[in-house]
């Protein structure tokens, strides 16, 4: 079950109806260093799911560590949220 205070941020991202009430809510939620990690995350994660890159490969077009790589692609296949695994279907 989730904390209260996560359940209260989720609800917050619920109400934003266009990408540019996200951005603007993103923008002042979060630092542009944090903007930049989630961004690499979501690059890493479609890359890995079109699997035609090796880690390494992926580490370098996108300027973050295989670590970084690993744990994403940790995320896509083993841990029990698959919230990356949702989006990617619903964009299909």
């Amino acid at each position: 079950m989730a904390a209260p205070k996560l359940i209260k941020l989720v609800d917050a991202f619920l109400y934003l109806k266009t990408a540019d009430q996200m951005q603007r809510f993103l923008r002042d939620l979060c630092t542009p260093s944090e903007i930049r990690e989630f961004e690499q995350r979501w690059e890493i994660c479609q890359l890995l799911h079109a699997g035609q890159m090796s880690y390494r490969e992926i580490a370098e077009k996108v300027q973050t560590s295989v670590t970084t790589v690993t744990r994403v692609a940790r995320f896509l296949r083993d841990e029990p949220h698959q919230g990356y695994n949702h989006i990617l279907e619903k964009l299909k």
